[in-house]
């Protein structure tokens, strides 16, 4: 086996950037925010003025943990309750986060070597996990249905939402570290951010960034790839 791999018994892979990505969106999802409300008013039939919207925008942007840092996650209803606060209508926080997010047409795309690369873990006996912060209010079972195709290759979900807080907080990796029952040098953490290097580090797991578009950063990781097949290959930082 691949010395990237040596000793190793769970891969925990970050899942946007680093095994999927959503095509046709913003960098920054707050920029989308006006018209997502504003496709509510109009799918839902709502009474809601400008203003309204104006006000739930900056309420939603200020509830983004990329906007105001925070490690602990909060649920889709603390976050929808909070943004329809003074909403005078009669609807449910369901359809009123199901149409946010409807209209985003978030379009997924599984990057080539996923599948292949997963596959050839399972058969080498290593478990693989995932840690991932989804997107701010949005349901898992959502974030879920975007790459339903690598469920299967999953041994244990854990997401900011199962676990309760967002990354670098190492409370998820602590989570599949006890669920495997492994200790942290049986362990890797793939990700393709600062914050999924500073998350391993703070476990104390090794680290491994994937640099799809060869930005060159170093977050002090263990190993640097520039696609998932690098596991499997050898190539270092």
């Amino acid at each position: 086996m691949d010395s990237n791999l040596a000793n190793t018994k769970i891969i925990v892979f970050d899942i946007g950037g680093t095994l999927m990505e959503y095509r046709n969106m913003p960098n920054v999802w707050t920029e989308y925010y006006p018209t997502a409300f504003k496709h509510i008013r109009e799918s839902l039939h709502l009474d809601l003025s400008d203003e309204d919207i104006a006000k739930s925008v900056e309420i939603m942007k200020s509830l983004n943990p990329r906007v105001n840092y925070r490690e602990e996650e909060y649920s889709p209803e603390k976050i929808f309750e909070a943004v329809t606060t003074d909403w005078n209508v009669e609807c449910t926080l369901q359809d009123i986060i199901r149409e946010f997010f409807d209209s985003m047409e978030l379009t997924p795309y599984i990057y080539p070597e996923t599948i292949s690369v997963l596959e050839y873990l399972r058969e080498q006996g290593i478990y693989i996990a995932t840690l991932t912060d989804v997107a701010a209010g949005m349901p898992d079972e959502l974030h879920k249905s975007y790459f339903e195709e690598l469920q299967p290759y999953f041994d244990l979900y854990v997401s900011s939402l199962s676990c309760g807080y967002r990354k670098p907080n190492p409370k998820g990796l602590q989570d599949i570290s006890g669920y495997f029952q492994m200790p942290v040098e049986n362990m890797i953490f793939v990700g393709d951010e600062e914050k999924d290097i500073m998350t391993a580090k703070r476990f104390g797991c090794r680290s491994i960034l994937i640099d799809r578009e060869t930005r060159g950063n170093d977050f002090g990781q263990d190993v640097t790839i520039r696609d998932l097949r690098e596991l499997l290959m050898g190539n270092r930082r």
